[in-house]
Parts: C-alpha cells; sequence; structure tokens
C-alpha cells in the first residue's frame, strides 16, 4: 500500500481538531506581521551557527554506541535548557549498535594501488586478515541482477553505477539501491563481498558510507564503498582488458544491545499545549566527519528557531513547538521509528498538527511544499507561508512531501507536513564522508534556513485552524 493511501486511512481515525475543518479560518494580519518580524530578525542572527560551531567542535563524530553520542546527547539537553525551553527530556531509544574498527584495500593485480573506502552501516567483517579476490564489474544493480545466481563463487561484485548531481537530491535515491540491497543480491550471486561506488557526487577521493537494509546483525556479506576516483581507476582497468583482483580488509563489531535517546525540547503553547507543531533534525551522525551538513546544520537550525520564537514573540504561540532531536537515524530511522510508535500508543499522535525535518544540509531554503493530506481549506496557511518567506528567495512548490527522513513514521499515521525545499547541488560531495565538517557551512545560509523555518513554526503554531 502506497505512503499517500495509508495517510488518508489513518487521518479517519484523529479526533475533531479544534475548529471544524470545514471552516476557512484566515491568518490574521497580526500573525502574518509576527511572522515577518520573527523573519526579519532571524536573518541577522547567527545562533544556529554558533550552535553548530559547539556541537561539532566541542563533541565532534556522533555515530551510536559511541562516546561522541553520548557527548552529543548531553550537549543537546543543555543547549536547549540554556536557550530557555520550557521543557527539556530525553527518551530511551532501544537499538543493535555497530561500529567499524579496520577498512583496508588494495589492487594486486594488474598493478599495486592502495584504495579508498569505507565500509557501509552494518557490514559483517571479512575473514581477519582480509580477503583477495578477482571482482567482476556491473555498471548497475540491475545488471548484477541478470547475472545467474551462484555465478560469482569465488569473486567480488562490483557495482559502478555513479549518482545524478540534481538541485533537490533526486539522484540519491535510483542509486542508493546498490547501497541499501546490493549486498543481499551479491550473496545471492554467490559473491564473496560487495564493493560499490561511493553514492555521492563529489570526485574527492573520499569514500561515502551509509546505512544497508539490514536493522540489526550484519549484512549478507561485507559491504564496502570505493573513492569516485578509486572506482574511476577500476573501470579503466578493465577497459583495458585487465580483470582487477584485489585485497579487501573489513573488521567491524556488533555492539549489541545499547540504548540511545531522542533529545526533545518544547516552548509550551498559551492556549492549546496539548496540540504539538514538530520540526527538528538527527542528532546522530557518521563517524568518518563530524556530522556538521548531516545533520548538525538541521538540529541547531530547529534549536534556534524554537529559542527565536519564544525570546521575540509578544505573546508565546498558541500551540506547543516540540523540537527533536532524533537519535540513530543513520543506521535506519529508529529513534523516529521508536517516537512514532510511543505517541501512537499513548494515543497523543492525533495532537501532532503538523511538523519537518531539516536533512537536506545548510543549503539555502528555495521552496515550500506541502503534503497530499493537508485538508484543502488549510492550503492557504502554506500560501501564506510561502508568500512571507518570499523576501528570502523561497517560493510554493508542487508535489507531496513527507516533511524528511525522520518525519516519515509519523507521516505514515496521518500527520501533515511540509518541506522547506533547500539547494542540495553539493550535499552530496559530502554526505557520508570525511568531508562533512564545520568549515564547509556558510552562516549567511544558516540565517536564512531559521527564517524561514521561523515563518513555518510560528504561522504553523499559532493559526487556530486544523491542517487535517
Amino acid at each position: 500500500m502506497k505512503i499517500t493511501k495509508i495517510m488518508a486511512v489513518a487521518a479517519f481515525l484523529f479526533t475533531a481538531p479544534t475548529i471544524a475543518s470545514s471552516e476557512i479560518i484566515p491568518v490574521s494580519k497580526e500573525t502574518k506581521e509576527m511572522a515577518a518580524s520573527l523573519r526579519d530578525i532571524a536573518i541577522k542572527d547567527d545562533n544556529a551557527y554558533e550552535l553548530l560551531k559547539s556541537l561539532t567542535t566541542e563533541v565532534g563524530a556522533r555515530h551510536p554506541g559511541t562516546p561522541g553520542e553520548k557527548a552529543g546527547i548531553e550537549w543537546g539537553v543543555k543547549q536547549l535548557q540554556a536557550l530557555g525551553f520550557d521543557k527539556v527530556y530525553t527518551e530511551d531509544v532501544k537499538m543493535n549498535g555497530w561500529i567499524r574498527l579496520v577498512e583496508t584495500a588494495e589492487i594486486l593485480v594488474p598493478s599495486y594501488q592502495k584504495m579508498i573506502i569505507t565500509a557501509l552501516g552494518r557490514s559483517k567483517s571479512t575473514p581477519e586478515g582480509g580477503l583477495e579476490a578477482q571482482i567482476v564489474h556491473f555498471e548497475s544493480y540491475a545488471d548484477l541482477e541478470k547475472t545467474a545466481d551462484g555465478s560469482l563463487k569465488g569473486k567480488i561484485a562490483f557495482i559502478s553505477n555513479r549518482m545524478e548531481r540534481l538541485k533537490n537530491g533526486g539522484g540519491y535515491g535510483p542509486a542508493n539501491i546498490a547501497r541499501s540491497k546490493g549486498h543481499e543480491l551479491a550473496a545471492q550471486k554467490g559473491a564473496e563481498a560487495l564493493l560499490i561506488r561511493s553514492i555521492g557526487t563529489d570526485d574527492h577521493r573520499n569514500p561515502h558510507t551509509g546505512a544497508t537494509n539490514v536493522a540489526m546483525g550484519y549484512t549478507k556479506v561485507p559491504a564496502v564503498a570505493l573513492s569516485n576516483p578509486d572506482a574511476d581507476q577500476l573501470v579503466r582497468l578493465i577497459a583495458y582488458g585487465h580483470h582487477p583482483k584485489i585485497r579487501l580488509n573489513i573488521q567491524t563489531k556488533d555492539l549489541g544491545a545499547i540504548v540511545t535517546k531522542n533529545v526533545i525540547g518544547e516552548i509550551t503553547g498559551r492556549e492549546l499545549p496539548e496540540e504539538i507543531v514538530v520540526i527538528g533534525g538527527h542528532l546522530d551522525s557518521w563517524d568518518l566527519g563530524t556530522g556538521a551538513v548531516d545533520d548538525g546544520a538541521g538540529v541547531t537550525i530547529a534549536m534556534a528557531t524554537g529559542a527565536l520564537i519564544k525570546n521575540n514573540t509578544k505573546m508565546r504561540p498558541r500551540r506547543t513547538i516540540r523540537v527533536i532531536l532524533w537519535g540513530a537515524e543513520e543506521l535506519g530511522l529508529i529513534g523516529a521509528r521508536a517516537y512514532a510508535k510511543a505517541r501512537k500508543a499513548d494515543g497523543t499522535i492525533a495532537k501532532h498538527i503538523i511538523g519537518s525535518e531539516s536533512d537536506f544540509g545548510a543549503g539555502p531554503v528555495y521552496g515550500l511544499q506541502s503534503s497530499d493530506n493537508i485538508s484543502t481549506n488549510a492550503i492557504h496557511v502554506i500560501d501564506t507561508m510561502a508568500g512571507i518567506m518570499g523576501e528570502l528567495g523561497v517560493t510554493r512548490r508542487s508535489g507531496n512531501t513527507s516533511g524528511g527522513p525522520d518525519m516519515i513514521p509519523l507521516a505514515v499515521l496521518g500527520v501533515p507536513a511540509v518541506n522547506l525545499m533547500q539547494d542540495g547541488t553539493d550535499y552530496f560531495d559530502l554526505h557520508h564522508t570525511p568531508d562533512d565538517t564545520f568549515d564547509k557551512v556558510n552562516p549567511k545560509h544558516m540565517r536564512q534556513n531559521v527564517a524561514a523555518w521561523s515563518v513555518f513554526a510560528y504561522i504553523a503554531a499559532e493559526w487556530p485552524g486544523s491542517f487535517k
């Protein structure tokens, strides 16, 4: 069943909104003026940028199950409290931990060369000391599908498809199947391991890690991403008629059951505190860089947005703004799934009025998109938001959205969403690499993001009608 259909069914389970959904409620002049005022204050404020500097410098990488992740959680609680949020708390998230230990690769035949690789999330280890095998080249996942089962015994499957660079990141999904499911297919074909071109758009000699579709435990075979220049080298050798043999050594560790946390801060609504507007980002990161664009930027944009609204409004918004710093997103939306499951269990999912996540780097926002399940009588509110964001270079965009990766579990349960679309032209140059560091972030773009997010969050929390 498609997500849009699930959302439509789930919508029927909700209680009646505060104001009947059949009634068109305008956005008041005062609300629009306050939203514009917040926009103008935010565009001069560097709070998000300074928070990001602190997170990436004083904490660094925040991979689940590591001391860095624990420090990140403590940092999130401390900073939300210092920013003056009315309520700050954490919720436990149970998961299986996984870390990388050793990762090396070399071309042995026809010429020696070290290669730059990284293990994909939850990759199993090679035999201790590594394995040596000839690679068999496939230009795409689909090409690997066509080969006979068991035919790659004693070989390493190499998928070389290249991700397409697009402003909206649309090239990621088509390329990513090699990373997420390639290990299963390689095992089915009899391969000893899977080697893929990194899912990224750069030409740097940095590999891109990322999750596989393994919820816990290990991949079917060792699964490795190769830097784009090294992938090109292998392709050229094959074009010359060679049959490259490589040595691959991957050692990883399953940490077993661990507990991470979602970190939550709230600005309590003045009239409808039980009704929630969700904004946020994911606090965890991969271990190769310091998680600046993925997703320290989103975390700090959300934190700064909540603080800006609290400190610069004549009276706090009608509804509660809940800033969620989700945990363990990189290994499969684990914190987001736990959050949605808990809200369904405690019966408060119907009180989640609308939401969105910032998880596409630190590029400027250029568009505002809304989910298909937003009431036709509330579309004018999204249009109003886009109009006020217009001075920031934002325009109203068509198309459905879940509101970001960590919003997907809430969207499936019927929570309406918007997407503040960021320019991601260069995002996948940095994504999941050692280059994901603070110096890549433009403070002007961070200010523009907070300005746009403040307009959305304030109007969503202040407008008295229902988005459902």
